[in-house]
């Protein structure tokens, strides 16, 4: 990407109450087995959503996917909740996360990219998801978990001097777009 053209998506993100964001190279990406493992062993919506695993392809797969893009760019958001300790409440917090992350991934696309959006937690847009019986009802919509694909993202963020540990009831929430030039553009 062109310094000319980072700077005026950077002009765009400042309409945004981002955190804090970094442009990644896909190759920095790991893809420990043990994410994909915690997934499988300790998450409620492994097997039961178009946007976690099994679904989103095995940790290879998305690893390959993943690193046939060009580049990445990581944010974080923040919000303060009632209770933390209360998982159910504070995932009804991360909508306006996904909504930022829906309208950023629009700027890159509008600046001639292609996009791979992965976001934060399992998808919550329908009320029962259509998985395993029929196609998502939002594909364009629905972000996989970042840790869906098996990418430690805390390791991503501490490379990057990206805070993620605010204490007290502040939930980070993390977005990870990976671009490639469209042909066309």
């Amino acid at each position: 990407m062109t310094e000319e053209k980072k700077a005026g998506i950077e002009e765009k993100l400042l309409e945004f109450p981002l955190a804090e964001y970094a442009y990644i190279r896909p190759e920095e990406l790991t893809f420990p087995d043990r994410v994909r493992y915690i997934c499988k062993t300790e998450c409620p919506r492994y097997n039961t959503s178009w946007a976690c695993p099994p679904a989103v392809g095995t940790v290879e797969e998305c690893r390959e996917r993943c690193l046939s893009y060009e580049e990445g760019f990581m944010f974080t958001t923040f919000s303060e909740v009632p209770d933390i300790a209360n998982l159910e409440e504070t995932l009804t917090f991360r909508e306006e996360h996904e909504r930022i992350t829906r309208q950023i991934r629009e700027i890159f696309r509008e600046e001639g990219f292609e996009v791979l959006g992965l976001s934060t937690e399992s998808c919550a847009i329908c009320g029962e998801c259509a998985y395993p019986a029929a196609p998502c009802r939002h594909p364009d919509k629905m972000f996989p978990c970042v840790e869906s694909y098996g990418i430690l993202v805390t390791e991503l963020a501490e490379r990057h001097g990206i805070q993620f540990l605010y204490g007290g009831n502040v939930v980070t929430w993390f977005s990870l777009l990976l671009l490639k030039e469209r042909k066309d553009s």
